[in-house]
């Protein structure tokens, strides 16, 4: 019996019971019946097991079978075309509310960068004034691309911690020169303040401005207009073999080092400081050196450079102001053999030296202050490791380049929508107006009905109420505190004339008619070329988001959280800088529609599309489209 049952069980589990002895401790001289029991049970047990363990498996291996594809009927999608349709303007305000405050002597305060900015306005709690280190200056940029030139800032008039020490013009002169001699080590200058800015540069080309204000680049309005130096490091590198020199002119420091040589030192030579100098006693052997303009005075012309293609080499350049006043460093090319357009001096007019194309930003701040015909801001070689087709105006090319809208006829949308009325009936039709408790609605036969308002189910009073708005008074705002700086002790100079603006909007609803829905209100405030009243800039441009309700009486009022400041000055018998010129602000509705606006030119809401797609920052004119600012006119020649 036991050797069937073990016969009859061999290869289902019960050998591991075998191997495991699980029998050693059975009595011996037990009946043998009881121990054929026990085999039997635990030859059930374990065949269980078996079957447990069998079925949890199978069950892990089992494969989902996806169902078949259903057959559906496609429909074809047409692309719906929806025309624009112009509603009529809402009546305008011309209400500009203005306020002018004078700072007093004790609240004199030193300037610092506008702080332009668009974006959204929440909880508007005053404004703080910062400079934007991602705008685009004559200095560089706030990030790099790469290929760019790294510019550390220095006042010579602080120590390394910012406090004020003695320094004179010709102290200042010392200390570069000796700062030249030690083969441009900042360690040389370690002991004066140097700035944690960095600004990125692919060109130098700073036409003349007032050396107050190209600290504030940086972000050091506490730097008074001399005794600075940026000093930039960065690779020469050509795609192709090349030769050529450089031509500049410094006022009062420029001074090119290519691999540890000096190539070129255009520092002003006409005075008694002897800042020529910091340039070492470089010597000009080109022929045309110092006989014609660049800027405000004479240019130097360089060595010759040979590049051997896709070699980088090492470059520095030095940029400063002495005494004061006016400043200026402006660096061009001449490729040898390359013929360039003449000016009015009868000589070519150099490209400037570059290392990537010339950004429409870039381009706005240099043409701004520079004299038609001096230098080229788009054309020439670009100095980096690869090479592209030349053009002649990178940032104009672009914009041309821009798709154009589809010619066609457009549908314009229907304005049927479903109505419920209070019995359950339903009815479509187009909503025309309201008169008094009715509302007039048009079929789609054309008839039309009215309905008393209290039959109409709630998500049509609310659709009523957003298809008629309350009117609003709508006010432009603006305020000015004036700003002092701190000139130059070496020159009699007129300081430049520095206002800070705020801008902001209110509104007020006219009536206490109810309108429960969210209103998106934004301002854009316009600045106006002195050399040219045709150039317009956007200087600010905000938006917020207001609800008229009893508790906020209907009435909202924002201003900018930063201030935008404007300077201006005369140079070379030009007045530079801009005014405060014309405003506008628009009130949208949950549609999208405009509800109320306030302008002050019929030009800017007729171009409202085009307008729209400016920035801050940029320059535009009566069309609303994006242009260059206008340079002031040559006096010197």
């Amino acid at each position: 019996m036991l050797a069937q049952c073990l016969e009859s069980n061999k290869g289902r589990g019960l050998v591991l019971i075998k191997k495991g002895k699980k029998t050693k401790g059975v009595v011996k001289g037990a009946p043998s019946g009881f121990v054929v029991s026990l085999l039997v049970h635990a030859a059930a047990f374990l065949l269980a097991g078996m079957l447990v363990v069998f079925t949890v498996h199978q069950k892990e291996e089992t494969k989902f079978v996806p169902p078949k594809p259903v057959d559906r009927p496609k429909m074809k999608l047409k692309k719906p075309k929806v025309k624009v349709k112009k509603t009529a303007k809402p009546k305008p305000t011309t209400r500009i509310v203005t306020k002018v405050k004078r700072a007093s002597m004790p609240d004199i305060q030193l300037p610092e960068m506008s702080g332009m900015a668009d974006g959204l306005v929440g909880d508007i709690g005053g404004f703080e004034l910062l400079p934007d280190l991602q705008q685009m200056t004559v200095f560089g940029g706030g990030q790099t691309i790469g290929n760019d030139f790294v510019g550390t800032f220095y006042d010579f008039k602080r120590d390394r911690a910012g406090r004020p020490i003695p320094m004179s013009d010709v102290q200042f002169v010392d200390a570069m020169i000796k700062f030249n001699s030690s083969g441009w080590k900042p360690s040389s200058i370690s002991r004066y303040y140097r700035s944690p800015n960095k600004r990125y540069a692919t060109s130098f080309m700073m036409p003349p401005i007032r050396s107050s204000v190209a600290p504030t680049a940086f972000n050091e309005a506490d730097t008074i207009g001399y005794a600075w130096m940026v000093h930039y490091k960065g690779k020469l590198v050509y795609p192709e073999d090349i030769k050529f020199r450089f031509w500049g002119m410094g006022d009062d420091i420029l001074a090119v080092r290519v691999n540890g040589e000096i190539v070129l030192n255009a520092c002003w030579e006409d005075n008694n400081r002897g800042t020529y100098l910091i340039g070492g006693k470089w010597v000009s052997n080109a022929t045309k050196n110092r006989q014609f303009y660049m800027g405000n005075n004479l240019a130097w012309g360089g060595d010759w450079i040979e590049l051997k293609a896709g070699e980088p080499v090492d470059m520095e350049v030095i940029v400063g102001e002495v005494p004061g006043g006016t400043f200026c460093s402006m660096l061009t090319v001449e490729v040898e053999d390359a013929e360039y357009e003449n000016n009015r001096q009868s000589r070519g007019i150099f490209p400037m030296f570059k290392t990537a194309e010339t950004t429409h930003d870039l381009a706005d701040a240099i043409l701004e202050h520079l004299v038609p015909g001096e230098a080229d801001v788009f054309k020439g070689p670009i100095f980096r490791d690869y090479l592209v087709p030349e053009n002649t105006n990178t940032a104009v090319v672009a914009e041309q380049e821009a798709e154009a809208p589809e010619p066609g006829a457009e549908e314009e949308p229907s304005k049927m929508r479903l109505w419920t009325l209070n019995n359950g009936k339903t009815v479509e039709a187009e909503y025309i107006t309201k008169i008094g408790n009715d509302v007039v609605l048009r079929s789609a036969k054309g008839k039309q009905v009215k309905v008393p308002v209290a039959e109409v189910s709630a998500e049509d009073i609310d659709y009523i109420q957003i298809s008629n708005p309350p009117k609003f008074s709508v006010d432009f705002l603006r305020s000015s505190k004036q700003v002092f700086i701190e000139t130059t002790p070496y020159l009699n100079e007129t300081p430049p004339r520095v206002l800070e603006w705020t801008f902001g909007a209110k509104l007020k609803q006219e009536n206490s008619m109810a309108y429960d829905h969210e209103l998106k209100v934004e301002y854009y405030a316009f600045g106006q070329q002195y050399l040219d009243a045709d150039k317009y800039k956007l200087l600010d441009h905000q938006v917020a988001h207001f609800t008229p309700t009893a508790e906020n009486k209907r009435a909202f009022r924002m201003e900018g959280k930063r201030a935008v400041q404007l300077m201006d000055y005369d140079l070379m018998d030009h007045r530079r800088g801009m005014r405060v010129a014309e405003s506008l602000v628009l009130v949208t509705d949950v549609r999208g529609e405009i509800v109320a606006y306030n302008s002050t030119a019929n030009w800017l809401y007729d171009n409202l599309e085009t307008l729209q797609e400016r920035q801050v920052g940029q320059f535009l004119d009566k069309s609303c489209e994006r242009v260059y600012p206008t340079g002031p006119k040559p006096t010197r020649y």
